[in-house]
């Protein structure tokens, strides 16, 4: 049986540390890696949350994005009463992601000593507030607007099905006759990257959930992205409207899954999920990277 400590107590808050065996020439980094959207381990999208003292160079977040080989890596560093976030892909910067901003919260509520349950985030995308609710973690982010796309042979091509609708938003969103074909479509990874769009996300009504959707990023150096935080930015506003319902209950159907809880709120979209520490580790990082251009 396994037991599950408080990771908290045995781990300080504190980003930086001289290495003991290093002779002052190097440090070491915390890096948190926390299940989101879920609340069982091995579950849900695991992403890297690194809480810096300051910014390290871009190309040294890019190499640990690229080390940790999840779809997203998370730098963060306090600006008085908020923090500045910034999210990084093996294949490079991106302008939101949903997942790795839960991880983030969850990390600093936990370790940090946040002394309320509210969290403000100033990203590329603007300012992002996170809310914890019990075991809920509460996102408000901007709502893509789509706009409908003619279904091509491309995209029939790379999905292996042929989609009912196509929209375009960041992403292509492309809607699919049922269950089935979201969870059994094995799309081609090459024929993926000549599609418009950042990513491409698959998407259904469900039985059991409002929407059950699978999301790609070939061109982020990610083939499926296990639960996409900012792609349900593209399909809930379409799902809210479909259904009629300003709350949708979605599902992703990837082979970790995850659920998540969301509301239209206006032109944003609450998106809540729950998380789960898998790890805390120290990366060795020399001064020399540390000053890299």
């Amino acid at each position: 049986m396994f037991v599950v400590r408080p990771f908290h107590k045995f781990y300080p808050p504190i980003s930086f540390l001289v290495l003991k065996n290093s002779g002052g020439k190097g440090k070491g980094m915390k890096c948190y890696f926390v299940d989101a959207f879920t609340e069982t381990i091995f579950r849900g999208n695991p992403a890297g949350v690194c809480v810096l003292d300051r910014w390290i160079p871009d190309s040294l977040m890019l190499d640990i994005a690229r080390e940790n080989s999840l779809s997203e890596t998370a730098f963060t560093v306090k600006n008085q009463e908020d923090y500045v976030l910034r999210w990084f892909t093996p294949g490079g910067e991106i302008d939101l992601c949903g997942h790795a901003t839960l991880a983030t919260a969850y990390i600093l509520f936990h370790f940090y000593g946040l002394d309320n349950n509210t969290v403000s985030f100033k990203t590329k995308s603007g300012t992002l507030i996170v809310r914890r609710k019990a075991d809920l973690y509460e996102m408000d982010m901007p709502a893509y607007s789509l706009k409908s796309v003619p279904v091509t042979e491309e995209m029939e091509e790379a999905i292996g099905f042929r989609p009912l609708e196509a929209w375009m938003g960041r992403d292509l969103v492309c809607v699919l006759k049922d269950e089935e074909q979201v969870l059994q479509a094995n799309p081609n990874e090459n024929a993926l990257k000549r599609l418009k769009g950042l990513l491409l996300h698959l998407t259904t009504k469900g039985r059991d959930f409002d929407c059950v959707t699978r999301s790609f990023a070939p061109k982020l150096n990610i083939y499926e992205d296990p639960v996409c935080g900012s792609g349900h930015c593209h399909v809930v506003p379409l799902w809210a409207e479909k259904l009629g319902k300003a709350e949708v209950c979605a599902f992703q159907g990837s082979k970790r899954t995850g659920i998540l809880y969301c509301q239209m709120n206006g032109k944003r979209v609450l998106i809540a999920g729950k998380a789960v520490l898998y790890a805390v580790s120290e990366l060795f990082i020399s001064n020399e990277l540390m000053k890299a251009k």
